[in-house]
């Protein structure tokens, strides 16, 4: 083990070391961290701080010898359970279940400082092998460097070797909306479904299912013909632990303000529900998500598969193929568009992190929009000029 010393500060390849001045007590301090703990050294001046940071080197040099580096498997440990406090539940749970499941029983024997760029494309390249997709890829790519980043702040490594690694392009899938006929079909259907109202409210709004599944009445008011969307109901991927509510994706909430058929539907909704909860009694049983708005028949909350599942059945009853719930987020999208609205307020209404996102998603349309809209200019001007 090599130390370099000069007259400001003391360094160590494998343990940081750094000599403060505290200004208030006259005196230097040396921080030393060693073993995850940090040890303090005190003296008048640098010299004597240099002479006990000395003296504490010669008497614990066996032990710093003998004992191993930090492994990415026990980094990673220490980066979930310090670092992340500031993340969403659900990207917590999601970067835990990236590093349990991928990353520890791959890389997670290796010393941190012997982590390497190739080892890391080799991993990646082998989850390809493995048939995992690119974009399942980009985010276990996106954990790691995000893990390796911190490491390279606090100087536990010089750089991050994930910065150079090149990972499978993710090919952008193509937008499904329903077609007229399609949600003309749906829309009969609905209204004769126990979770029509659910399927009719994500239409007209293009809310996401964790927070149709999430939504409270005290969220809705009815007085002003609004919506404010400000939470999730989430789960952790840990078997046994419980849903919860959470932020919403990218941490906005928004409101928005639908068409008037979506409140009066979601007023008879309301009326409908509570005459099921006089008839059930004691058998409504809301758990720890009391006034939701979308329920299981007995009270109890939703889930994202069950939600999939009902659609499906609902889908087969209209006479239609097979839909992914979230298309129909994509078909509100189109017809918020096709009808005039623009992006800016498509991306409010959305709740995307921002509009350049929403019109990469949606620009085909907009860029049909523009050629009717010159086709009904030229139309005009051609009236004009022959008057």
């Amino acid at each position: 083990m090599r130390y370099m010393l000069t007259t400001t500060a003391l360094f160590c390849s494998r343990y940081p070391i750094q000599t403060t001045f505290r200004s208030r007590l006259k005196e230097f301090q040396q921080l030393i961290w060693k073993s995850h703990k940090f040890f303090h050294l005190h003296g008048r001046t640098q010299q004597e701080v240099k002479l006990k940071l000395k003296s504490f080197l010669d008497e614990q040099g066996q032990a710093i010898s003998d004992e191993q580096e930090i492994t990415v498997s026990e980094w990673l440990d220490q980066w979930i359970a310090d670092y992340l406090v500031d993340v969403k539940y659900g990207t917590r749970i999601s970067y835990e279940s990236i590093c349990e499941n991928h990353i520890k029983p791959n890389l997670g024997m290796i010393s941190l400082s012997n982590l390497k760029t190739p080892i890391i494309q080799q991993f990646y390249k082998s989850l390809r092998s493995k048939g995992f997709s690119p974009k399942y890829i980009k985010n276990i790519h996106g954990c790691l460097h995000r893990a390796l980043d911190i490491a390279v702040r606090i100087d536990y490594i010089s750089k991050n070797p994930t910065s150079a690694c090149i990972i499978p392009r993710v090919e952008k899938k193509e937008i499904k909306p329903l077609d007229l006929p399609e949600q003309k079909k749906l829309l009969s259907v609905l209204k004769n479904t126990y979770y029509g109202t659910l399927f009719l409210v994500d239409i007209f709004t293009g809310m996401r299912v964790g927070e149709l599944t999430g939504l409270t009445w005290d969220d809705i008011d009815f007085d002003n013909g609004r919506i404010h969307i400000n939470k999730q109901i989430v789960q952790s991927r840990k078997k046994g632990d419980p849903y919860k509510f959470g932020s919403p994706k990218n941490g906005k909430t928004r409101t928005i303000v639908p068409a008037p058929c979506v409140m009066e539907a979601l007023i008879n909704h309301r009326i409908d529900q509570e005459l099921e909860k006089a008839r059930a009694k004691d058998l409504w049983k809301p758990g720890d998500f009391p006034n939701l708005v979308f329920t299981h028949p007995d009270g109890s909350h939703l889930t994202q598969p069950t939600v999939w599942k009902e659609f499906q059945k609902i889908l087969q009853l209209a006479g239609i193929e097979h839909y992914r719930v979230h298309d129909l987020r994509h078909t509100f999208a189109m017809n918020s568009l096709i009808a005039g609205d623009d992006v800016k307020s498509l991306q409010d209404n959305l709740g995307h992190y921002s509009a350049a996102f929403t019109l990469d998603q949606y620009g085909h349309v907009v860029d049909s929009m523009k050629k009717a809209s010159a086709e009904r200019m030229q139309a005009f001007i051609d009236n004009l000029v022959n008057v």
